[in-house]
């Protein structure tokens, strides 16, 4: 390439011939940039993993998809339906104690006659005092618990208590596990509306330092203006750097809740898609705290702990049991010796309790004290739920109103951009203001994309804390 002396006295002269054309020269050069910072917002934000090549490729997962993934994995919800099925055998078991256990007792009994044989008569006995050497005893018959103390009714209405804990506890592993997958999501597209954003800030810093570069070359600015030209984009890298490992990290805990290996991609929908509406927030009231599945688990528990006291007490009642059966006790299968053997045998006994060194009273005292805690931690869940309530409501409504500022702050920095080209445009401002309006409209958007993240936060902790 020719250089410009050979055709020019001097570099004044030259700077002199190209003027009127310096816009016409470098305006295409930021072109690019510009319609970077102009692209429409329904683009789906997705994990920059490794495993995703391609952010277009990726479909985006709802927020409803999301919930229902995560609800057949293997999590705290799963592990709390089945602490349900296991309350519900144990309701079970409590009411076949009502009822007669039928069984078949039946023994061969065989011992050595006595050493000294036979006596006078010729009688052989045997060693340990049986009906005779050889015996056959086989009897068929129910036997079961006479429930006069209460403690067998106590036992199953502690069970059925417990049955109703483990449901609502079951539930409220449920909506715990949908707050997490709520707070995931929407950090995974946060991050990666933050991404994007960084994404933006780069594009306009490395433009701004190529500029400066040609504008260095051509004698229109000083190399420090260089210099500070690179330093700008090193820290824009590093911001967009940063960007990306908080999108991989947050992708990762949408995965480990949805089931996802981690080289499989994952998006979530765009922020700019989700407009929060304040009027929504006013169906929430302070009243439906008390529909939560805590409060219903706490009923529970109490009256698990008061039927335990119950049956406590029961156990220094007299005990009642009974038992029928009917067989045959013989030294002989044959058919006569079977029909003179053969008969019935019912048995009623009664236990009177004397003295069991307080056991059953200590545990009465545990089963009181097991209420006062239940009682003490609804008094504490009560205060905890209404302190999410009043702190997401006011967080709802502030984020609602920050969203519709940021709109506008985001259609006026939108505007300072098409008025920064204008002017440079027109050789009226340097390069560096349609840069830094472009730094500008990227932050303001950053911002909204926050604000509409807290509403989402706020709204969902709202919902959870009114059993919605």
């Amino acid at each position: 390439m020719r250089s410009p002396n050979r055709y020019f006295k001097d570099r004044k002269q030259f700077l002199k011939f190209i003027g009127p054309f310096r816009v016409a020269i470098f305006l295409p050069l930021l072109s690019s940039t510009i319609a970077n910072a102009q692209l429409p917002q329904s683009q789906p934000v997705t994990s920059s993993s490794p495993a995703q090549s391609s952010t277009a490729s990726v479909k985006p997962l709802t927020r409803d998809e999301a919930v229902a993934l995560a609800l057949a994995q293997a999590s705290s919800f799963q592990q709390a339906r089945l602490a349900e099925l296991i309350a519900a055998e144990d309701v079970k078991q409590a009411r076949a104690a009502f009822l007669p256990k039928a069984s078949i007792p039946s023994s061969v009994i065989y011992n050595s006659p006595t050493i000294n044989g036979p006596n006078a008569r010729g009688d052989r006995f045997s060693f340990i005092n049986t009906n005779a050497v050889t015996e056959y005893e086989a009897l068929a018959g129910v036997a079961g618990e006479l429930d006069v103390a209460g403690g067998l009714r106590a036992t199953l209405r502690r069970q059925l208590a417990l049955l109703e804990a483990a449901r609502a506890g079951t539930e409220v592993a449920r909506r715990a596990l949908i707050q997490a997958v709520d707070e995931a999501y929407y950090g995974l597209a946060l991050a990666a509306a933050r991404r994007a954003s960084a994404e933006l800030s780069v594009a306009a810093a490395e433009e701004f330092e190529r500029i400066t570069s040609l504008m260095l070359n051509a004698g229109e600015v000083a190399p420090v203006d260089l210099t500070r030209a690179r330093l700008q984009s090193a820290a824009r890298r590093d911001e967009l750097e940063q960007a990306r490992v908080g999108e991989s990290v947050a992708a990762d805990s949408v995965k480990v809740l949805i089931g996802y290996d981690f080289t499989a991609p994952v998006a979530a929908v765009d922020l700019a898609l989700l407009s929060p509406d304040a009027t929504e927030i006013n169906r929430f009231t302070p009243d439906l705290i008390f529909r939560r599945p805590e409060f219903a688990q706490f009923d529970a528990l109490q009256r698990a702990a008061e039927q335990e006291a119950k049956a406590a007490r029961a156990e220094r009642l007299p005990q009642f049991s009974y038992s029928i059966y009917g067989g045959f006790d013989t030294d002989s299968l044959r058919g006569s010796a079977l029909r003179d053997t053969t008969g019935v045998l019912a048995t009623v006994s009664i236990t009177i309790p004397l003295f069991d060194w307080g056991a059953s009273k200590s545990r009465e005292r545990q089963a009181k004290l097991r209420s006062q805690t239940v009682e003490s931690q609804r008094i504490v869940a009560r205060r905890g739920l209404a302190q999410q309530f009043n702190s997401s409501r006011v967080q709802a409504l502030s984020a609602a109103s920050r969203v519709g500022l940021l709109r506008a702050a985001v259609a006026e920095a939108q505007r300072n951009v098409d008025a920064s080209i204008a002017r440079y445009r027109a050789g009226e401002a340097p390069i560096i203001e349609v840069t830094d309006s472009q730094g500008t409209l990227a932050a303001q958007r950053a911002a909204l994309n926050q604000a509409v993240f807290d509403y989402q936060i706020a709204r969902a902790r709202l919902a959870q804390a009114t059993a919605q």
